[in-house]
């Protein structure tokens, strides 16, 4: 297993090397020396530090503390005009099937109200490297393997080295201007963000960058975020490199616990006759999948607060949700609307989703209700 391979000469040295699983150590109290290859620990009962030397055959130790790690012996050499030698780095979220503790990720773009991330950087000189802060995002809810999308946020780089692609522009974000990078190294798409001097220091909007790369068309609202990640690309030398201080929260707007709640919502969506349309869309993969439910006002009056009924097919379950209140995980399921989205004026619409497990084949639910009446399906 590795991080995705960044240059040119990427695919060549991909097919030449053997997958290697991860090595896991235990959460870290005190600083803790990592030198396996693929070797981990967590940190702050919240992140996950990784050595990830996925290029080289030659040493690489980290020390982890209890905010980052630093590096203390990088032998490895790679080309600078080819890919760096490993990429050090601390993140929340899932890499190739290792999760952070309690991480709520992957979870659907449409869903983030807000990504914030602080990260605190030490730099040496000397060295040919980029410090790299990495956002994953794919089609799927992906938990293992390579993502479709990169963004790469470039707070510094040293020596004669850049980013996949070519520029395409410029963008101004969280108040800063960035060169604007594009290309692909064959695994999977990167967008690059490359500040014009090093930054030591930043707290910012993760879902600002997400937000510029949806609107430069590569990926879509429907999309999941997988993983946020800081650390190192170094290609020559290294130690004395340090993630001194990290942090990131990612959260759904009023996302619902994952476990079917025990108590009634304090406002109850009145009863009533509606009109309505529901679109029942999903993305399928083996044994899991998530729903993204359209709930429409087809009628001539406005609906004041709606509570959707229907029926999973059996094998089916709920293990997560979005933007609505979910009663029941399997069978018989009840969606009452959140404080935002109760209010349908006529011809408006809302979306809510949830992600959850099937076995046998997988169908639709037959029918739905709001408020009582049946709906029609699109």
């Amino acid at each position: 297993m590795r991080r995705a391979i960044r240059a040119f000469a990427a695919l060549g040295l991909l097919a030449g090397a053997a997958v290697t699983a991860f090595a896991v150590a235990g959460p870290a109290a005190a600083d803790t020396q990592i030198c396996d290859q693929y070797g981990s620990t967590t940190i702050g009962g919240r992140y996950v530090v990784m050595n990830n030397r996925w290029g080289t055959s030659a040493q690489q130790c980290i020390n982890v503390t209890g905010t980052g790690f630093s590096i203390t012996s990088q032998q490895g050499t790679g080309s600078t005009s080819g890919a760096p030698v490993s990429y050090p780095a601390v993140y929340l979220g899932c890499h190739y099937t290792n999760c952070s503790p309690g991480t709520n990720l992957p979870i659907q773009v449409s869903a983030i109200s807000s990504a914030t991330s602080s990260i605190s950087y030490q730099y040496v000189s000397g060295a040919t490297y980029d410090a790299a802060y990495d956002i994953w995002l794919d089609p799927s809810p992906k938990k293992d393997g390579v993502n479709q999308q990169e963004i790469m946020i470039w707070f510094n780089r040293q020596g004669s080295i850049q980013p996949i692609g070519s520029v395409v522009g410029t963008a101004n974000i969280g108040g800063r201007s960035w060169e604007v990078w594009r290309g692909s190294n064959g695994s999977n798409a990167v967008i690059s963000y490359v500040a014009p001097s090093p930054i030591a220091s930043w707290s910012f909007s993760v879902l600002d960058f997400i937000n510029d790369t949806k609107n430069r068309g590569a990926i879509t609202s429907s999309w999941y975020l997988t993983s946020i990640q800081a650390g190192f690309e170094p290609w020559i030398g290294g130690a004395g490199l340090a993630v001194t201080n990290f942090s990131a929260a990612v959260n759904g707007g009023g996302q619902p616990p994952t476990t079917t709640p025990t108590t009634n919502p304090t406002t109850q969506p009145p009863s009533g006759t509606a009109a309505c349309r529901v679109t029942y869309g999903t993305n399928v993969w083996g044994g899991g999948f998530t729903a993204n439910v359209t709930v429409a006002n087809t009628g001539s009056s406005a609906i004041n607060g709606w509570t959707l009924g229907f029926t999973l097919p059996s094998g089916q379950a709920i293990t997560s949700s979005w933007n609505a209140n979910i009663t029941g995980s399997s069978g018989a399921i009840t969606a009452r609307n959140v404080t935002w989205n109760g209010s349908l004026a006529a011809g408006a619409n809302t979306s809510f989703g949830f992600q959850g497990t099937y076995s046998g084949s997988f169908t639709n639910p037959s029918g739905f209700t709001l408020n009582g009446s049946t709906c029609t399906t699109a």
